[in-house]
């Protein structure tokens, strides 16, 4: 029985996991949602996932990320998987800002935890990873908000809103898709093509801006200019489209690993006040879903994840967040050990249920 953790697969791969079990080279991709802070409850999950459950691999495992998803893999793919994203706990939880931070403060503490996590090597070793290729989502910025000035980005976010409500694919008159991709395998999602898309190669020069622009939130963060080896233009956060990742991502019966700190799916940004906007039920087919249980929620500090939230909740008592968060994050070393048990036991062919 599982007690923190619930275990979701789409059709293919719940057939696949109740004949089979979950062995690490089943999988070909791990999906990272956006998020701010609640990626810190995955923690513990990621550390077990890139430091020892994925080590022997040799096929490459395709990463796709936006956002704190591509954050968490740009450490993850690094050398020390468990050093790096060590570093990224660290800097991101004891992030402190002023009571009324401006969209250039923010940007310049996020531009310091992505130097500081990366190091001077970092984007090198994901570059040259013996088997793992990141992909991270950005979005190209068109009409009124590819603005910083506060007023016309502000209508242009009310205007994304709006058309959003009609229908996602209208967000297409306000942003476009921007993959950046490691090129020495083609991943299998490349074609994704339901939104105007752009294809870029990471490099060395492009790699830390492109990095920045993915969670680089409207109104809160300041828009990346002109990337190099990308169309010109101001890029923000891949989350807009692509907040709990939903895309093609496999064209065959590979599982698609997806850590995630909630038990369901809001595509964008802007659906998540929507109840009835839904992933694509064809897209989840290969997805195996792993996410915190409501009864591990119930027993956390407050009885929920760390959210962005929290930086104003506890503003001027930036000590009792950090304790709050440490917690969540030792708590989620429960939710490893029970994923590990799991496949090692063959019990996941038991307790995997059908995605809703």
């Amino acid at each position: 029985m599982l007690h923190s953790l619930t275990l979701q697969a789409g059709k293919s791969a719940f057939a696949r996991i109740k004949e089979e079990g979950l062995r690490p080279e089943m999988v070909k991709v791990v999906a990272g949602a956006a998020g701010g802070p609640k990626w810190l409850i995955l923690y513990h999950l990621d550390r077990l996932l890139f430091g020892k459950w994925f080590a022997d691999r040799t096929e490459p495992l395709f990463l796709f990320g936006a956002s704190s998803g591509a954050w968490r893999f740009s450490s993850l793919a690094q050398n020390k998987p468990e050093d790096a994203i060590d570093r990224f706990r660290h800097s991101y939880i004891h992030q402190h800002f002023s009571q009324k931070p401006t969209a250039a403060e923010i940007t310049n503490k996020s531009i310091a935890v992505v130097d500081y996590v990366l190091g001077s090597s970092g984007v090198k070793e994901v570059l040259n990873h013996p088997f793992l290729r990141l992909s991270m989502m950005t979005v190209r910025s068109r009409s009124l908000v590819k603005y910083d000035a506060k007023p016309l980005l502000g209508a242009g976010l009310a205007g994304s809103f709006t058309v959003n409500v009609i229908s996602r694919s209208s967000l297409k008159y306000f942003y476009h898709r921007a993959m950046f991709y490691d090129n020495r395998d083609k991943p299998p999602f490349f074609s994704m093509n339901d939104f105007p898309i752009s294809r870029i190669e990471l490099t060395v020069e492009n790699f830390k801006k492109a990095l920045l622009a993915s969670g680089s939130i409207p109104y809160v963060m300041q828009g990346v200019k002109n990337i190099p080896g990308a169309p010109p233009g101001i890029y923000r956060d891949g989350g807009i489209i692509d907040y709990h990742p939903d895309i093609p991502f496999v064209n065959d019966d590979s599982i698609v690993l997806y850590p995630h700190y909630t038990d369901f799916i809001k595509p964008g940004w802007f659906d998540k006040k929507l109840s009835w906007r839904k992933p694509n039920p064809k897209n989840m087919e290969n997805v195996l879903l792993v996410s915190p249980s409501k009864e591990f929620l119930a027993k956390l500090p407050y009885q929920k994840i760390p959210d962005r939230n929290d930086f104003y909740t506890f503003t001027n008592r930036g000590k009792e967040r950090i304790d709050y968060w440490n917690k969540c994050v030792d708590a989620s070393k429960q939710m490893a050990e029970e994923f590990l048990e799991a496949v090692e036991s063959g019990k996941i062919r038991e307790l995997v249920r059908v995605m809703d």
